[in-house]
């Protein structure tokens, strides 16, 4: 049972569905699976952005730092995809380089926008 802060003192019940805007609605019983998933979602931009703060890294060496967190189970579907969200609103900015083990490589740096964002300024999930 989640306790309805919005509900009168001393009193709980369980949510159904919609519920008001005080109340944790998506905490629901079993669905802890889920609840780390939107945290790693939602933890994994402030991530990239620190790991790209200092030093300018290729996409895929994002992939691997962030597997080897225990914990942060992410591949390259959602890496890039975020990359490219990141670069489109203008957080981080790119660079194409020849690599001597491979194809040329994408390599990402923080931008101005991206050292001063706050997530109250910028939605990253549009």
């Amino acid at each position: 049972m989640v306790r309805d802060h919005a509900a009168s003192p001393g009193s709980a019940r369980q949510l159904t569905g919609l519920a008001s805007p005080a109340t944790m609605w998506c905490m629901i019983a079993g669905d802890a699976g889920n609840l780390v998933a939107q945290m790693r979602r939602g933890v994994l931009p402030y991530c990239v952005l620190a790991m790209v703060r200092d030093k300018e890294r290729y996409g895929f060496e994002l992939v691997q730092s962030l597997a080897s967190i225990d914990g942060m189970v992410t591949g390259e579907g959602t890496i890039y995809p975020l990359l490219a969200r990141l670069r489109r609103q203008g957080l981080v900015e790119t660079t194409w380089r020849e690599s001597a083990a491979g194809p040329p490589r994408r390599y990402y740096r923080i931008a101005p926008a991206g050292r001063d964002w706050r997530p109250d300024r910028l939605a990253l999930g549009r």
